[in-house]
């Protein structure tokens, strides 16, 4: 990955294979990109806050506020 808007992007090799280069890399559960802005990790968080309210939603059916804001 190219860090910076400066960086001259060289060729990067590994025991003479040429390393791939990649826009966007996933560590410790934290979405890393090349610009290094947020707009990744927030979009995939909200993917899956939305995957668990939905699971939330279609699982219960007995929705009570006090319980829901437990959940």
């Amino acid at each position: 990955m190219h860090l910076g808007n400066s960086n001259r992007k060289y060729a990067y090799f590994k025991n003479n294979h040429k390393l791939d280069k990649v826009t966007e890399e996933k560590d410790l559960g934290v979405v890393f990109t090349n610009n290094l802005k947020p707009a990744r990790q927030c979009q995939t968080a909200y993917a899956k806050a939305n995957r668990i309210l939905g699971l939330i939603s279609r699982t219960i059916s007995y929705k009570i506020p006090d319980i829901l804001l437990k959940l």
